[in-house]
Formats: structure tokens, sequence, C-alpha cells
């Protein structure tokens, strides 16, 4: 979609970046039973944004912010042959801007910055029964790899 510009957030965006918060929460709250009810938070966003070792990008369009996702380095289990990798989340789109793109360009920042910090791996976790953004961290090229399972 052409007039999207990505950036990095802005300690000014925390009110909508809130708002997106609640609004992936509300999106997995019928995927994920184990949720607590209302209210809940899922991250430290002013924390994040502060953060060296995180990157919070947004989607604007004609000023306004209409998407979201971060990237954060963490360590990698001992046995595995990366030292360290990029995780990715947070990824919020408003509704009348999903399905054009918007979110691909998050994705491509992100990766972007977890190449500026050396790192190659990059991971990200996705309910099971959310068929649509499956389809599109596949379309950018991730690929399944371990499915979480739980006893009920």
């Amino acid at each position: 979609m052409n007039g999207i510009t990505i950036r990095p957030a802005l300690f000014s965006d925390l009110p909508i970046l809130q708002k997106f918060e609640q609004g992936v929460i509300k999106a997995e709250r019928p995927l994920d039973p184990t949720i607590r009810k209302a209210p809940v938070n899922y991250y430290d966003l002013e924390a994040m944004i502060r953060d060296d070792e995180v990157a919070v990008m947004v989607a604007e369009y004609e000023g306004n912010i209409v998407a979201s996702g971060y990237g954060m380095a963490k360590r990698a289990r001992h046995y595995l042959d990366h030292t360290n990798y990029a995780y990715l989340g947070f990824m919020y789109t408003v509704p009348e801007f999903r399905g054009k793109g918007v979110n691909q360009k998050i994705l491509a920042a992100l990766k972007d910055w977890a190449i500026s910090k050396n790192l190659t791996e990059i991971r990200l976790t996705v309910y099971e029964d959310n068929p649509n953004a499956i389809r599109a961290y596949e379309k950018f090229g991730f690929k399944r790899h371990i499915i979480e399972m739980r006893l009920l």
C-alpha cells in the first residue's frame, strides 16, 4: 500500500499503542482460555520503547498509526546453534488496513532491525487457530516449526 511509512515508535505514540495492545488481547482471548479476565496487559510499552534491545515499530498513514510490531533480542536455549535470536510480537493492524500488506512492511522493518543486531534467527509465536495470521507470516517466509501443547 502506497503512503505507508514505517518508523520506530515514540513515547508520544503510547496512547494508540496501548489501544493496539488491547486489540491484540481481544483477538487472542477467544483462542486462549488461560488469559486472565480484564484488565490485562501483555507489554510494558514504555520500557520497550526505551530499551536498546527492543525495536517497537509502527506503520503510519496520513499521520495516523495503523499498525505495530516489535522485535526483541532474546537468549537462545543453550543447546541451539545460535546464541541469541530476534523474537517478534505485538503484530496489530487496524481493521481497515488489514490485507493490504501493512504487516509485511512491519515484518520487513523488524527483519532489517534484527539483521542490524546480528540476529539471524527470527522467531514468533502464533495461535494455531489463527489461520489469517499464519498465512501472513508464511507469506513473509516463516515456516511452522514447533507446536506447543497443553493438557486440558
